[in-house]
């Protein structure tokens, strides 16, 4: 029964995810609101609600693991496997100026939380913990995320608009309604998720931050999967690219942050390999990033069996 939870919450999870996305997406399209913009905001945090209402939800149930994992692994999953397929479907075209904010700023919050989660080797603690005092450190750095983004928007440094669509009042209220709906479907789901998953992971000896690495990030980011390939397939990359990174952003900086205000975050000491392989992957990323402004089929390629390579490594430790 545990199984059929884990799966219905995940269907939920993605429906509900669907909705909200195309709902705000919609809004944000009547709005006259850039590509980029969209990719890295409203199409961003819509896709890693998934990622939200499991992490907020494990945290309230006192299950850190399954929050910091699913955080990590969801990153991982992105930065490689998802960025790398949407690659391999169409090369990512990118901006000067997401080489030298937009993904560097997703590098700087992958660095930040190993700090945070070294205690014992920085401070002389007895356990690596991310207290409430470390979440209010990212719910900071995401406010100076936010206000980047606002100053993009009001400098207008993406020339290029979205196509109009004509909404009318009632097509405007059916969209909200879609996003509300689609929000609401996703906190149901994300808490059935976690009840399921640590059930599971009892039942056949695996640990809570495997769990997290693995079932729990890749079903959660499923949304960002489906988003960037579609974008891919659409030649968008400006959504595709922007969905990812703004994503990352978000997941560390936002959902672990208000994660660990809520509880503070027990830290798993293999994680510490989790966390580094998130910040080598946005760092080949970047590298990869600066070639011709693009990310190529080959580059594809490689991420998205690096993610292969590391998915047997953390079963095989396990």
């Amino acid at each position: 029964m545990m199984y059929l939870f884990l799966i219905l919450g995940l269907v939920i999870l993605v429906k509900g995810a669907d909705y909200f996305v195309e709902g705000a997406s919609k809004i944000a399209t009547y709005l006259r609101i850039p590509p980029i913009l969209i990719g890295l905001t409203i199409v961003a945090f819509g896709t890693s609600a998934p990622e939200a209402a499991v992490s907020i939800s494990a945290a309230l149930k006192g299950s850190g693991s399954i929050a910091l994992g699913n955080v990590v692994g969801s990153n991982i999953f992105n930065i490689t496997f998802i960025l790398g397929l949407a690659a391999f479907i169409y090369p990512l075209k990118v901006e000067r100026e997401t080489i030298r904010k937009e993904i560097p700023f997703a590098l700087l919050a992958s660095v930040l939380m190993i700090i945070l989660i070294n205690d014992i080797r920085l401070q002389g603690f007895s356990t690596n913990l991310i207290t409430r005092a470390d979440g209010l450190v990212l719910l900071s750095f995401f406010m100076i995320f936010l206000y980047y983004i606002f100053e993009v928007a009001r400098n207008s440094r993406e020339k290029s608009m979205v196509e109009d669509i004509e909404l009318d009042t009632k097509s405007l209220g059916k969209n909200i309604l879609f996003t509300i709906g689609g929000l609401m479907a996703i906190i149901f789901g994300g808490d059935q998720v976690v009840r399921s998953s640590i059930k599971i992971a009892y039942s056949l000896g695996m640990s809570e931050t495997l769990v997290g690495l693995t079932i729990v990030a890749v079903g959660t980011s499923l949304p960002e999967l489906i988003t960037s390939v579609t974008a891919a397939i659409k030649k968008k990359s400006e959504i595709a690219l922007g969905n990812v990174v703004g994503s990352n952003i978000f997941n560390v900086f936002f959902i672990l942050g208000i994660s660990a205000v809520i509880t503070p975050l027990s830290v798993d000491s293999k994680m510490f390999v989790d966390a580094l392989v998130m910040v080598l992957s946005t760092v080949v990323v970047l590298v990869f990033s600066k070639t011709h402004l693009k990310l190529s089929k080959l580059e594809g390629s490689l991420l998205a069996i690096a993610f292969i390579a590391y998915m047997i490594f953390i079963i095989i430790r396990n």
